[in-house]
């Protein structure tokens, strides 16, 4: 059975998930600000329990199936639409991009929900961020899962992931297998810092709108503007119910909605959230297999399993990575895909 690794730089944490022969060998989590400070040393600790044979690497908004020998700045750019104004520590990602991609270590970098090819064009319209490469990843542990606990095939699995990140809020819908759409980032629920659900109106009085930005407006700036913190929790638990109701219209047979997330378990407002979603499906929390790492390393190392031939082949093929095509840019239709490339290539 392959050794392999996952990867997860969160907001919050980076984390890592090593399995070999179903079981749990390495694992980690780090502040994502201290990991991307000293990637060197952080090259040296993915290969403390031996040499892996495929690592899913961090891969931001995502890649087609992409492996380290042929990662190029084009794709880096792709994959993490950096601000030169304010890169909100993308500037330390993407070099850890580089140094995994020219290391010698067996790297892969996944797709974001936009790249697949299971997810109908106008679903993807006028959209980037339907969910990060870290969402598929996290949605392919919740299908490894069902298999485990319904004693299925992974082509019978169908849920709605919430995740409830240390950022952003986000929904995955999984039908037969196959993730079919989902809603992130900012165009998403309320996150924790985001607002999320950006109004057109609101960026128009931006003088420049960048990354930071795009960080503002959820529970913390709530509470950090005075007002009080169970206006926050409803704004917050209301917002995650209705993007789940939203992907029942993509996939409207969930057998159950599964939760994870920094926040998934928050006292103040976990129980109340859980009551609500309960009257759309089943809920349950995704722990995973791993003692620490966050469900999306753990969905990676799942990945990295099913693409090295090994245990979770079967997740991989249902998700049909290996179809991915195309670019987060290319379904833009009010800022042209070649213009939106352009601007990029200048930051």
């Amino acid at each position: 059975m392959p050794r392999v690794l996952g990867l997860d730089p969160g907001t919050i944490s980076l984390d890592c998930c090593g399995i070999n022969d179903g079981r749990v060998y390495l694992e980690w989590t780090l502040p994502t600000a201290e990991a991307l400070a000293n990637p060197e040393q952080l090259l040296e600790r993915l290969v403390e329990g031996g040499q892996p044979d495929l690592i899913a690497g961090p891969s931001g908004y995502g890649l087609p199936l992409t492996h380290g020998s042929e990662l190029t700045e084009d794709q880096i750019r792709l994959a993490l639409l950096p601000d030169r104004r304010s890169p909100a520590g993308l500037g330390g990602l993407s070099g850890l991009m580089r140094l995994l991609a020219g290391s010698e270590l067996p790297v892969v970098f996944t797709p974001g929900v936009i790249h697949l090819s299971t997810v109908p064009v106008h679903r993807k319209l006028n959209r980037v961020d339907l969910g990060t490469a870290d969402k598929v990843a996290a949605a392919a542990l919740g299908i490894a899962d069902q298999v485990w606990r319904r004693g299925c095939a992974p082509d019978q699995t169908s849920f709605l992931l919430l995740e409830l990140g240390g950022a952003f809020s986000a929904v995955v819908a999984v039908s037969d297998g196959q993730i079919v759409d989902g809603i992130g980032g900012t165009a998403g629920p309320m996150g924790w810092r985001s607002g999320g659900g950006w109004d057109g109106e609101v960026a128009s009085l931006f003088e420049h709108v960048g990354k930071a930005d795009l960080f503002r407006g959820g529970v913390e700036s709530v509470i950090a503007a005075g007002l009080p913190r169970p206006a926050a929790y409803r704004a917050y638990i209301e917002s995650a119910e209705k993007a789940v109701r939203q992907m029942l219209v993509s996939a409207p047979n969930p057998h159950e909605i599964l939760v994870t997330g920094r926040h998934s378990l928050d006292a103040e407002f976990a129980a109340e959230l859980r009551d609500r979603l309960r009257r759309i499906a089943p809920v349950r929390q995704l722990a995973g297999f791993a003692d620490t790492a966050k469900a999306g390393a753990q969905g990676a190392a799942v990945l990295a399993d099913g693409l090295a031939g090994g245990q979770y082949r079967g997740v991989t093929e249902a998700l049909a990575l290996r179809d991915c095509r195309g670019t987060a840019l290319d379904y833009l239709l009010g800022v042209e895909p070649t213009v939106a490339r352009a601007r990029l290539e200048q930051r």
